[in-house]
C-alpha cells in the first residue's frame, strides 16, 4: 500500500490542533522519501512512494527545486538540496547561540565596564536574548525579550544594514519612524543614509535616540554562510559613555570570536 500523502509531519500538525494543508504535507512527504532513500529518485518513483499522481509530484518537486530544497543533474532523478543545509545551520546556530555567546558577553562587560547584550534577528526587528549587566553603580539595563526599535537603537540599525534576504532589511515606512526622543531619526532619507554608513563601517551607534540617557554601539555576528546570525551590543549611561566608539575594539573582538564559533572563516 502506498504511503498516505499526509505523512508524519502532517500527522504531528494534526495532533497539535492544526489542520494540515495538503500541498505542504505532500511536499514534506517528498522530502522525507528522499531522506529515507539511499539513491536519487525520479518523479514516478516519488509519486508512487507518497501516493500521488506523477503530475502532482512533478509540480511539487519543481517548487522545491526552485527553493533549493531538492536538486538534480539536468533532467535526472532528484536528491535533497543544499537549501536544507542552510536551514539546518540556522536551527543549530539558534540552539547553541546563547551558550556560545555567554563567555563573550562576560568578557566584553569585564573589559569595558558596560552592559553587554546579545540579540537575534527577526523578520523586522532583533530581539534581546541575553545580557551581562555592568557592575558599575550606575547601570544601563537591557530587558530580555525586548525588541529593538529599528530606527532608534544600535542593534536595530545593524539589523537594517545586515539582516534579511540579500543582507539587508527594508527600511520602515515614514509613518513608522516615531520620535522617541528629540534625537530619534524620523526622516526616511536620513535613516537610509545612516544605515548605509553602518553597513560601510561595520557597526551601528545611537546617542540617546531611544532613551535620552542611553548611548550604545552594536556589531553583526555572521554565520558560515555570511548571513546575520546575531548582534552584539554594548550600552551605558550617556553621561559616562559619551563616545560609544571607544568600545569598538572590544566589540569587534567579541563579534569576531562569536562569528568564528559559528563556523565562519574556517
Amino acid at each position: 500500500m502506498a504511503p498516505s500523502p499526509h505523512g508524519t509531519a502532517a500527522a504531528s500538525g494534526a495532533r497539535a490542533g492544526g489542520r494540515p494543508i495538503t500541498s505542504v504535507a505532500r511536499a514534506l512527504a517528498l522530502l522525507e522519501a528522499l531522506r529515507e532513500s539511499e539513491r536519487d529518485l525520479g518523479v514516478n518513483e516519488l509519486a508512487r512512494r507518497i501516493g500521488v499522481s506523477p503530475s502532482t509530484a512533478s509540480r511539487l518537486l519543481a517548487t522545491l527545486e526552485s527553493a533549493g530544497m531538492v536538486q538534480r543533474d539536468e533532467h535526472g532523478p532528484f536528491r535533497l538540496g543544499l537549501g536544507l543545509v542552510t536551514l539546518a545551520d540556522r536551527v543549530l546556530a539558534r540552539l547553541d547561540l546563547r551558550a556560545l555567546a555567554r563567555p563573550v558577553l562576560v568578557e566584553m562587560m569585564e573589559r569595558t565596564g558596560e552592559t553587554a547584550t546579545l540579540s537575534v534577528p527577526g523578520e523586522r526587528e532583533a530581539i534581546t536574548v541575553d545580557s551581562v549587566p555592568s557592575q558599575s553603580s550606575v547601570v544601563s539595563m537591557a530587558r530580555l525579550g525586548r525588541p529593538s526599535v529599528a530606527h532608534a537603537t544600535a542593534v536595530g540599525k545593524v539589523m537594517l544594514a545586515f539582516g534579511g534576504e540579500g543582507g539587508r532589511v527594508s527600511l520602515p515606512r515614514e509613518r513608522e519612524l516615531k520620535a522617541l526622543t528629540e534625537r530619534t531619526i524620523t526622516d526616511r532619507a536620513q535613516l537610509a543614509k545612516e544605515v548605509l554608513a553602518v553597513r560601510q563601517r561595520g557597526y551601528g551607534t545611537v546617542f540617546g535616540e531611544r532613551e535620552p540617557d542611553v548611548n550604545a554601539i552594536a556589531a553583526p555576528v555572521l554565520d558560515r554562510t555570511g548571513a546575520l546570525a546575531a548582534i552584539l551590543g554594548l550600552q551605558g549611561p550617556a553621561n559616562r559613555l559619551q563616545d560609544p566608539s571607544r568600545l569598538l575594539g572590544e566589540l569587534r573582538e567579541g563579534a569576531a570570536t562569536l562569528t568564528r564559533a559559528l563556523g565562519a572563516g574556517r
